[in-house]
């Protein structure tokens, strides 16, 4: 019964949508098994839908059928832990809002120090892209523009070109701060990242040498982006 109620209460203070795990409900452990087995009822009754071992959430009714929860939601443990950020939802869904694609995805990239195999939620493909640098609040703006130039190829309903001219404009709109710990976050990034940046901080009339000094004079590197956009990209043995 105590566990009946804890569970009520805590569910009355949960907005739908809001991915729960059991050890958000304050339950000693020797309860464990009870609160699993008294959740794990709930969602045979429809209240609560399971994403995985663990983890629940209030569906959201609409005359659609149930919402799923946010992204941020389904895979928050990979986000955020005990307080420090852990990882940042990166790929099509970060490109759309920095006006780089206006594809929807049906699943979720997550940037990540730990190497991840990919696994599935609710339905939901989560892949993980690995992050060299160390993951701060502040910096998960500059790292999700980085990977947009290392996933160039594969950006959805766009093209480099367009990639490239609005990646442009996002770094415009970067302090001078921001664009110097850019090119030093890009060094972590294999050198076709590295001299894409080179490339189009040269164009922007910034420096370079931060990045020229770590790139590989005779290494030339394939990139499907025209002359039209980067007029310099020989001088970067883009090609």
């Amino acid at each position: 019964m105590v566990i009946a109620s804890l569970i009520k209460e805590k569910l009355s203070l949960t907005p739908a949508g809001v991915v729960l795990t059991t050890r958000d409900f304050g339950v000693e452990m020797r309860y464990q098994p009870a609160l699993a087995k008294a959740l794990n009822r709930l969602v045979h009754q429809g209240e609560l839908q399971k994403i995985a071992k663990g983890k629940y959430y209030i569906p959201k009714k609409t005359i659609f059928g149930n919402l799923k929860p946010a992204d941020s939601e389904l895979v928050k443990d990979f986000l955020e832990q005990n307080g420090k950020i852990v990882g940042y939802i990166t790929g099509t869904a970060a490109f759309a809002s920095l006006g780089l694609t206006t594809q929807i995805s049906s699943s979720i990239l997550v940037g990540t120090n730990k190497y991840r195999r990919p696994i599935t939620r609710n339905g939901v493909k989560i892949s993980f892209l690995l992050q060299e640098n160390a993951i701060t609040s502040s910096n998960i703006p500059l790292l999700r523009i980085l990977d947009a130039l290392r996933l160039i190829k594969d950006i959805p309903a766009t093209s480099p070109d367009e990639c490239v001219t609005n990646i442009c404009k996002a770094i415009n709109t970067l302090s001078m701060e921001q664009k110097q710990e850019l090119a030093e976050l890009s060094l972590a990034y294999t050198p076709y990242v590295r001299a894409l940046l080179g490339a189009i901080y040269e164009n922007m009339g910034l420096e370079t040498e931060t990045i020229s000094k770590t790139l590989n004079g005779v290494t030339s590197y394939k990139l499907p982006v025209s002359d039209k956009v980067l007029s310099n990209k020989k001088n970067w043995n883009i090609i």
